[in-house]
């Protein structure tokens, strides 16, 4: 996934982010033959798939396939990043303390659902502390295998492994108090976001609510043509939200990452 830099002027970042994955690499001032940006259009929403994508079944088949060749380690999963994991994690863990447990309106700690899941990472050390049931799914099979040796006795708590693309997949109506989704909505298009954010809001139960924590570009959609990736502005990611009928409770900047990694933000939905 390719993002533009910050400032005055523009740095491509290839970003290989792919259910729960990242490789953040500084390029050049201009972006790479291998990147296309495109402004969004006056609805707020980029013609994502249809003037970047072209070939839908390509574009998830050709992430697949990259991923396939991914080491099923933490520093894998983040690219040769793996010291940001703890941040990451300590961040994510503060974030969504504010939504969960005892009080009214929040969401309870009986299930919850990690989305890109990679071999564990979040499930790991910020879902399972939290919910008594964890499911993971991710689309692929290495990693979901590796999960089950990378996640020890508490594995044991791991409701389901699912092995699917997010297109695809369908969350169990009514099922959980959280649903977390990182670093993973750039490999879907638009409109399989939109419908993908509809159908997790049917797999909620009362209370509960869904995280999106990912990177966002300056300006309009980015794409990346190595992992087959794209990485969306929070303008319209904001517009594939309210498409999807859902509301953004709290959106924050995630701190303390290295200067070279691009912005990143956690949003709360319901």
């Amino acid at each position: 996934m390719s993002l533009g830099g910050r400032g005055s002027g523009r740095r491509q970042f290839e970003l290989s982010g792919v259910w729960d994955s990242a490789v953040f690499t500084v390029s050049q001032q201009q972006p790479t033959s291998n990147s296309t940006s495109i402004l969004p259009n006056r609805l707020g929403l980029c013609a994502m798939t249809e003037e970047l994508i072209g070939d839908e079944d390509g574009f998830y088949s050709k992430a697949k396939k990259y991923w396939k060749n991914i080491p099923p380690t933490v520093d894998g999963m983040l690219g040769g990043y793996g010291h940001i994991s703890s941040i990451d994690i300590n961040s994510s863990k503060r974030f969504l303390q504010r939504f969960v447990g005892e009080g009214s309106g929040k969401a309870g700690v009986g299930c919850a659902l990690d989305c890109g899941a990679g071999i564990g990472r979040i499930t790991k050390r910020l879902l399972l502390p939290l919910f008594k049931v964890v499911d993971m799914v991710d689309v692929t099979e290495g990693f979901l295998a590796k999960a089950k040796a990378h996640l020890g006795e508490e594995g044991n708590r791991v409701g389901n492994y699912y092995c699917c693309g997010l297109q695809d997949f369908i969350p169990q109506p009514q099922r959980y108090d959280v649903i977390w989704i990182q670093w993973v909505i750039g490999h879907l298009t638009d409109a399989h976001l939109t419908q993908f954010l509809k159908r997790c809001q049917k797999g909620l139960r009362p209370n509960g609510i869904i995280c999106v924590k990912d990177n966002v570009s300056q300006e309009g959609v980015i794409e990346d043509e190595v992992d087959s990736s794209v990485c969306r502005d929070l303008a319209s990611l904001r517009a594939i939200v309210r498409l999807a009928g859902l509301q953004v409770l709290v959106e924050e900047k995630q701190d303390n990452f290295p200067d070279e990694i691009y912005q990143v933000y956690s949003l709360a939905l319901r």
